[in-house]
């Protein structure tokens, strides 16, 4: 798969490399239908999970950025510390989509380089889940300086909270999906709404048997 956690929600990939910011973030779990759900990609125990994802997220941000293949070795160590940057980067874009708190995020080293034609380059530096926060947070930069990071949205389902890149004109999307997400929180919408409505009495009724 290209990117495998977010074909999961069989959701489209964001542009270029910030693919990779919403891959990190739909290697959370999440209620599904069936019994299972989706389980945490970097949970721990799950070393193996966690460096299948990487193999196949690393794979897809080379060839969307035209940068060569980069192998990145995990280790259980490295599993708290990506689902720390998963938790930081995913309450920051909340915070951008809803107004929240602002969120310090941890530093992550990166190479600004000078291509030939000109053009400034900026590499990730580091090895296992510090290669990744640097790809990470450089892409999540990189998206802000072009306008691009603030169509990075969490679906407002919280039982699914999948990351979605919101393509609509005006930038209006909240769920990351309408027939499922969107059409389920109508339902409870209007079904809280009929709830007060049976639990305000009827005076009409208590009118119509006074004396």
């Amino acid at each position: 798969m290209n990117w495998p956690a977010t074909e999961r929600y069989r959701l489209s990939p964001a542009p270029g490399g910030l693919a990779l910011v919403q891959e990190l973030l739909n290697t959370a779990p999440a209620c599904r239908p069936g019994p299972t759900g989706l389980p945490d990609l970097l949970g721990d125990g799950a070393l193996g999970a966690a460096q299948e994802w990487a193999d196949g997220a690393v794979r897809g941000w080379a060839r969307e950025t035209g940068r060569p293949d980069v192998h990145l070795v995990l280790t259980d160590e490295d599993l708290p510390k990506l689902r720390c940057l998963r938790d930081q980067a995913r309450r920051a874009l909340a915070a951008g989509d809803r107004g929240g708190a602002a969120v310090r995020f941890t530093s992550a080293p990166v190479v600004v380089g000078l291509a030939g034609d000109g053009t400034l380059t900026v590499e990730p530096e580091g090895a296992g889940a510090r290669w990744l926060a640097s790809a990470v947070l450089a892409e999540g930069l990189l998206a802000q300086t072009s306008g691009v990071w603030r169509r990075l949205k969490i679906c407002r389902n919280p039982e699914c909270a999948a990351a979605f890149y919101d393509r609509s004109r005006n930038n209006s999307g909240v769920w990351h999906s309408v027939r499922g997400c969107g059409n389920a929180a109508h339902l409870r919408a209007c079904r809280e709404r009929r709830r007060v409505q049976d639990d305000i009495p009827d005076k009409t009724a208590d009118s119509a048997v006074a004396p």
